[in-house]
């Protein structure tokens, strides 16, 4: 068994589902101080985040990625149990494969065989690792980067673990993702029999042109890279359950992926807005996941693509698809963001999963990502 499939099968087997750890961080750091790397463990809430350095000063590279997986759904669908790890015709199975204990384990260990080989190299290594990235996001890298900013602590460059490849490993460069924005809308009326229309105020009827003109309109036409920026709802609820009541009030969640045209604020007044010139008696409630962050052409880009291109024999796609992720947080602290990891076609499924191959592979492509930023830049 190789030392990730090993270290990979140890994260499995700890049941962390947001927001539990269950021990995963106190396993890497106890390797990683072995290797020399002091170890600061934080904890908010109930979400542990562990940082983890090496070296001294500039430039700062971080790898960064999460140990807490979403809920396994119903054991019965699965092949084999998700937190005990299954290897058969060659595939690793279990919860967090792909998203993303394999990733932790593959940056652990290529921090390890990387301060080995260059225990005086420039600058600082380092990971940092949360129990919130797949829950609210909250108490986990979001707060950490607070604390970094407060004591001002930089970061040059962040290599993010999260599975982004599409069919093999390194097919796909991520190099910046769209912010989220979530409004929980609440538009009231005045509640009445079906019959006397006139004696009551039907929120839904309201409510109706002002949400078709919000689905309708297009928001911008991309940027650069970027898709353009869109709005969905995702939940609707109104009624009392009969069919001879005009409700008093109606609830309606959308959510915006936006690009770097907007920030989260302009979003918000503008829909208020819109809300407001069609006349609603409503509230809404914001929550802003993150805003959207870009990688230009430099650096850390160009290294990241001339390695993947060896690793795939052929240069990777450059993208800023997807939904988002914890480099949203670091992002604003100054730093250069990428993302590279594993296939993501199993991602939150029932009987996740990741090729043994692909996984021996990937410690060796964060360990020649950290030796070209470093060593032979």
């Amino acid at each position: 068994m190789s030392d990730v499939l090993e270290l990979s099968s140890e994260l499995i087997r700890r049941h962390s589902v947001t927001p539990d750890d269950a021990g995963c961080q106190q396993l890497l750091a106890h390797r990683l101080q072995q290797a020399g790397f002091h170890c600061e463990h934080l904890r908010f809430g109930e979400v542990d985040n562990l940082w983890a350095t090496h070296g001294q000063g500039a430039p700062v590279l971080v790898l960064l990625g999460h140990t807490d997986v979403v809920p396994p759904g119903p054991l019965e669908a699965w092949s084999s149990d998700p937190f005990v790890p299954t290897v058969r015709d060659g595939v690793l199975y279990g919860r967090g494969t792909a998203d993303m204990k394999c990733s932790v384990a593959a940056c652990t260990i290529a921090l390890e065989r990387f301060v080995d080989a260059h225990p005086d190299h420039p600058g600082t290594v380092a990971l940092l690792v949360t129990s919130d990235e797949e829950g609210d996001a909250l108490d986990g890298v979001k707060l950490v980067a607070d604390a970094f900013r407060q004591r001002g602590q930089r970061i040059d460059w962040c290599i993010t673990g999260e599975p982004s490849s599409k069919e093999k490993l390194g097919d796909l460069l991520r190099v910046g993702r769209r912010g989220t924005l979530t409004g929980t809308l609440s538009v009231r009326g005045i509640q009445g029999h079906v019959a006397y229309p006139h004696k009551a105020l039907n929120p839904i009827h309201k409510a109706l042109p002002a949400l078709d003109e919000l689905v309708a309109r297009q928001w911008d036409e991309g940027f650069e890279t970027f898709p353009p920026t869109s709005l969905q709802i995702s939940n609707i609820q109104s009624g009392t359950g009969a069919s001879n009541v005009i409700p008093g009030e109606m609830q309606v969640v959308f959510n915006l992926r936006f690009n770097p045209s907007w920030t989260a604020q302009g979003l918000e007044q503008e829909i208020e807005a819109l809300l407001q010139r069609h006349g609603l008696d409503y509230s809404l409630h914001w929550h802003r996941g993150g805003e959207p962050f870009y990688t230009p052409e430099g650096h850390l880009r160009a290294t990241a693509r001339a390695v993947l291109a060896e690793f795939c024999g052929a240069e990777p796609e450059e993208s800023t698809a997807g939904g988002t992720s914890d480099a949203r947080f670091i992002a604003p602290l100054g730093a250069q963001c990428i993302e590279i990891g594993p296939v993501n076609a199993s991602i939150h499924k029932v009987d996740e999963h990741i090729d043994v191959a692909e996984l021996d592979a990937l410690p060796g492509l964060y360990q020649a990502l950290l030796q070209r930023l470093l060593i032979t830049a």
